[in-house]
């Protein structure tokens, strides 16, 4: 979706700044990107060690996948989570 633009006025630590600046990033697209991320009712955004996040850069940069490849086994996952719960708590409800 393209409209127009407004100019507001943030505030970042000199940190953020400092490294923003050294990747020769643009922030006004990196705000935009990351706030249609936020707004986006068919994203999620998940934090990560970093040895996950650079697995995910090499095999996604790397064999020509994309985030859609990855999500049947995000599910999987999610379901496996969900199911370790439910018998901890099955287990945890017994012992009361």
């Amino acid at each position: 979706m393209t409209t127009g633009l407004k100019r507001v006025s943030i505030m970042i630590r000199e940190d953020q700044y400092d490294v923003l600046s050294s990747m020769d990033l643009n922030l006004s697209g990196l705000l935009r990107d990351l706030i249609d991320d936020h707004l986006s009712e068919h994203k999620i955004v998940l934090s990560v060690q970093k040895e996950t996040r650079d697995l995910y850069d090499l095999v996604i940069s790397n064999t020509g996948s994309s985030d859609t490849d990855l999500e049947i086994h995000l599910k999987k996952a999610i379901k496996e989570l969900l199911k370790n719960k439910i018998d901890y708590m099955v287990k945890l409800h017994q012992e009361l």
